[in-house]
């Protein structure tokens, strides 16, 4: 499986909320690297450590850095420093934060003056966590081009917003149910958590756009190119909006439109998403002869767990040990959304839905575990509430028509419940209109997108001139690194002329056979 950006536009805060009883990238080249050891000729006397490799870049001075992919041993070779910008940027005398930004480093002897900017999903996913990905799926363009990695203020390794243990307390209660108190009641530790170090109202998009804006003055001023991943559409889409002159192109991966209330769309987006793959398995015999209609047996399972939530026995793919969770509606339409992210893990849906409904839970609890690994960074993360409580909340409403969908209501009232005890940001006036420009656009978006889907792209194309929409057949979120696209991604940022890029290679591109069983597809 090609490597991937992490996932984004908040699935982890279905996972955070339905949480509390639920349930290889290649280092970089040796000239990123220090210099080697001394010879075997020295090592019969002392030898001083040397110095680290350090290179000069506009004003700032980078070191030769490790960036570690989560969850494994690997790491991207990368060149790096801290950044620091005043917390609130009305009071440059109050609290200093450290940014945390690497740059991968062009192959080129002279690399080209424009520098890209890779944004990160979530809100709450650091861009240098995310380096194995980007370094993999931008190969290409390293070969002419520095890349750069700032993790957003309050994520990763810049003054992150994390809270300990806080989902726990966001647990549904005993009848399945979110408890509005509960979950007022973890967003208030949360604050206590991040009172001595952070102020949340001052972690919103629009001053980490100034933050991004500032990092680039003091990197020389280079022209941007912007990948935007997911919630980074938006920061990307609000970074060209204040300051259009230091962009050069734009690239919005999974976009979220800025006219969007983040939550609003997603009961139905994930249902579409849900009912377009499963009509890929009627269609199909003999998947139809296995499994029916997985739409209708998806429903029932819902109905069946919210009559009878029940606890049941697994075991942990990770662990090999017999583990104990509760089964309800909800920790079903959050492992279903889960699955909906990504082409391979959809294709097991049918299957799995298929086996809890006759008992065996183990395929579709097993799974969410592995996939749950990834957002575990997440849990219970101020950041999303940051963003969210600022800059959407107030305008979010329950929609009566998605109380019978998978999703329901649930994730809009549990917005709502945190955010009423949440401080919230400054949100600009034209915060929410579509952005307007003239600057080159290339769209990508999956065909089966759960929370992005392609009319979103098409939404921000509208007022756009120089834009094109690409939509990539049998995708789901986050496509950059399917099939070609990191060499159509090469081509429109040397030549940003999105209507004149040749995209017909995409047409290779096919869905994930569905499993019919754990062998696979049909031949």
């Amino acid at each position: 499986m090609k490597p991937r950006a992490r996932m984004g536009v908040f699935v982890a805060i279905a996972v955070a909320i339905f949480a509390g009883h639920r349930v290889s990238h290649h280092r970089g080249q040796d000239y990123d690297r220090p210099p080697a050891a001394a010879s075997s000729e020295s090592l019969a006397a002392p030898v001083a450590k040397a110095a680290p490799a350090v290179w000069k870049l506009g004003s700032l001075t980078l070191t030769a850095c490790e960036l570690a992919q989560p969850n494994s041993g690997l790491s991207t070779a990368a060149w790096c420093t801290d950044f620091p910008v005043p917390e609130n940027r009305a009071d440059p005398h109050g609290r200093t934060i450290r940014l945390k930004l690497a740059v991968l480093r062009s192959r080129a002897q002279v690399a080209s003056p424009d520098m890209l900017a890779f944004l990160a999903g979530g809100p709450g996913q650091a861009a240098t966590d995310s380096a194995g990905a980007v370094a993999s799926v931008l190969q290409p363009l390293l070969a002419h081009r520095h890349v750069l990695l700032v993790d957003q203020r309050g994520t990763g390794g810049s003054n992150a917003l994390s809270c300990k243990h806080a989902d726990e307390r966001a647990a549904p209660g005993d009848d399945g149910t979110l408890d509005a108190g509960k979950l007022r009641a973890a967003a208030a530790e949360c604050l206590h958590q991040l009172a001595g170090h952070a102020d949340p109202r001052y972690y919103t998009t629009t001053i980490a756009a100034q933050d991004l804006e500032d990092v680039r003055k003091a990197l020389g001023a280079p022209p941007l190119d912007l990948l935007g991943v997911s919630y980074g559409t938006r920061l990307a889409q609000q970074y060209v909006q204040r300051f259009p002159d230091a962009v050069r192109s734009v690239v919005l991966d999974s976009a979220v439109p800025n006219t969007l209330a983040l939550g609003e769309d997603f009961a139905r987006n994930l249902d579409e998403a849900l009912r377009a793959q499963f009509a890929r398995c009627t269609a199909e015999p003999a998947c139809r002869k296995q499994f029916g209609d997985p739409d209708q047996t998806l429903y029932q399972l819902r109905d069946a767990l919210r009559a009878n939530p029940h606890e049941v026995s697994f075991r942990d793919p990770q662990s090999y040990q017999t583990v104990k969770r509760m089964l309800d509606e909800d920790s079903l339409a959050s492992v279903v959304r889960m699955f909906a992210y990504t082409p391979a893990t959809a294709a097991l849906l049918p299957l799995s839905i298929d086996a809890a409904a006759h008992g065996d839970v183990g395929p579709l609890l097993g799974q969410a575990k592995l996939l749950s690994g990834e957002l575990s960074d997440l849990m219970g993360s101020g950041m999303q509430y940051a963003v969210i409580c600022s800059e959407d909340a107030d305008l979010l409403t329950a929609r009566p028509g998605d109380a019978q969908t998978i999703l329901g209501t649930r994730m809009v009232d549990a917005l709502k419940a945190v955010c009423s005890a949440w401080p919230k940001g400054a949100r600009p006036a034209d915060f929410h209109q579509p952005l307007k420009t003239d600057k080159p656009v290339l769209l990508l978006a999956g065909q089966y997108d759960p929370v992005t889907p392609p009319r979103y792209a098409e939404e921000v194309a509208k007022g756009l001139p120089n834009a094109r929409v690409l939509v990539l057949k049998g995708q789901a979120h986050n496509v950059m690194a399917a099939g070609c696209t990191p060499q159509l991604i090469q081509h429109f940022v040397e030549k940003p002329d999105p209507r004149a890029l040749d995209a017909s290679c995409l047409e290779r591109l096919q869905a994930t056979p569905i499993f019919i069983d754990f062998n696979g597809a049909t031949p």
